[in-house]
């Protein structure tokens, strides 16, 4: 039998009939990545698995580092095929980690590929692969209908163009493709140099003058209805933590006058500014009745040097220790004492602060909104078989699993949708173990729509997404192998 086959994970026969019958058909939402929407607008075709496969996927370059690879395998000048060579010899050696579950599955769905990956299967693998990519339905947006995605949508910054955007408007691409608004630049004062070059980059694509502290909420305001226009319902924040003692307006003015003349700002002093931003931004969605998205918790750019040679988002990231709930607490009160809390995904990185967020969401429900504030899925380190039990569990024990929305891949690669899977195979596990053990009732009716929701029903009715043509999704997911009797 092949290693990923029907009933992967499904552990019980509840567990593979609740799959098969309520999961495994439901289109997706994928609320939150890093997708380039440039990539799907051009229709991108991918020349070798390399590219689509190793390109822009951290997760893969920490484990290869992790089994002394040299990085010009992973991020370097290597021939593309000798850096698919490097990773296959290193997916043997994951074992135990996701990636060797989410490696095996990209290679099932997409390719057909039962073959486990390693140093001898490659070059069969390797040739397969790229035969396939040559395929229509493997290009990005043959990806999107491929996988049944209804609606996805990658973070923008608010000095991006939005043209990729209003072409995809144009297209007859089914999948709707939204950005998401996420403004961390705007936070980001620390470094008067960059900082100054943002806001000229804010200033051109807002149309907005940006002379002081006015014109430049002027210009995020427009931005924000300019997203507002291309479909935009959501805002997103990657944060430490929140920020504890917001600026006034007058303090704010005074801090972007001094970044804008070039002087360095002390760290209270910058934190003070994010503080009064982020009340700002919170007023912003509330008005339109986006979702705001707070991810907090990561431990980013940890190693300088790396950071230095490569930049960001390369994989040299890990989980934080911050106490969250006082500042946190407190910035949803300030909101929601002005009537001005919007609907809120709290996506902690830290498992330990897992009941800390899930409490958290239950002091501001309300206002006739099914899961106003919601904690959000297992993300980053935790996206994996036991970080997303954990999640279900402590939702599931303080607040309303059956309100929730879902999972997302929170992911740059276009290999994977294949995560949607994982975590329904997940959910469908944990449910049908309880029922067997006579923790959960075996009611059809009340397990299937209880899974249907959390697949997708919940987040198409949360996130009030603008209209569109409905993509024909009604089929199942491709698959391989046989099911089992």
């Amino acid at each position: 039998m092949a290693f990923i086959h029907d009933d992967f994970l499904l552990q019980t026969e509840t567990a593979r009939r609740l799959y098969h019958r309520y999961a495994e058909g439901q289109p997706i939402l994928d609320f939150h990545c890093h997708l380039p929407v440039r990539d799907i607008a051009e229709n991108r075709r991918f020349r070798n698995l390399t590219e689509i496969g190793l390109e822009g996927d951290h997760y893969k370059w920490r484990a290869m580092r992790a089994s002394g690879v040299p990085e010009r395998f992973s991020t370097g000048d290597a021939d593309p095929y000798e850096k698919f060579l490097a990773w296959a010899r290193t997916v043997p050696r994951t074992l135990r980690n996701p990636l060797f579950h989410w490696t095996h599955l990209e290679l099932a769905r997409y390719f057909g590929i039962d073959d486990l990956l390693d140093e001898a299967t490659a070059p069969a693998i390797w040739e397969k692969a790229n035969r396939c990519l040559a395929e229509d339905d493997l290009s990005t947006q043959g990806i999107l209908e491929k996988f049944r995605v209804a609606v996805v949508c990658p973070n923008e910054d608010p000095a991006a163009s939005l043209e990729p955007y209003e072409r995809l408007a144009r297209s007859p691409l089914r999948t709707q493709v939204l950005p998401a608004f996420r403004p961390d630049k705007a936070l980001q004062v620390r470094d008067p140099k960059a900082f100054r070059e943002w806001t000229d980059r804010l200033e051109a694509n807002a149309e907005v003058e940006i002379r002081g502290f006015a014109g430049f909420l002027d210009a995020l305001r427009k931005r924000h209805d300019d997203f507002h226009r291309h479909g935009c319902r959501l805002s997103d924040h990657g944060l430490d933590v929140c920020f504890p003692a917001p600026a006034t307006e007058a303090q704010a003015a005074r801090t972007f006058a001094k970044v804008r003349r070039g002087k360095p700002v002390a760290r209270e002093e910058a934190s003070r500014f994010a503080g009064f931003l982020m009340l700002f931004f919170g007023r912003l969605d509330a008005e339109k009745g986006w979702t705001k998205q707070l991810h907090f918790g990561a431990l980013r750019n940890a190693n300088t040097r790396m950071l230095q040679e490569l930049g960001p988002d390369t994989g040299f990231d890990s989980i934080g220790n911050w106490a969250h709930a006082p500042a946190l607490a407190a910035y949803l009160d300030r909101l929601e004492r002005e009537n001005s809390l919007p609907k809120t995904i709290l996506f902690n990185a830290n498992p330990a602060d897992n009941y800390v967020f899930a409490t958290m969401a239950g002091n501001f429900q309300g206002h006739g909104v099914a899961g106003k504030i919601q904690f959000g899925s297992g993300w980053w380190f935790l996206d994996q078989k036991e970080g997303i039990e954990w999640q279900l569990n402590a939702l599931s024990q303080c607040g309303l699993l059956s309100r929730f929305v879902g999972m997302v891949t929170d992911s740059r690669s276009f290999l994977s949708f294949p995560r949607h899977e994982y975590f329904r195979r997940v959910l469908c596990n944990l449910l049908g173990e309880e029922v067997e053990k006579g923790l959960v009732p075996d009611n059809e009716a009340l397990l299937g729509e209880t899974i249907q929701g959390i697949c997708y029903e919940n987040a198409r009715a949360y996130f009030a997404l603008p209209a569109r043509r409905k993509p024909e999704l009604a089929h199942a997911p491709p698959r391989t192998g046989s099911r089992r009797a």
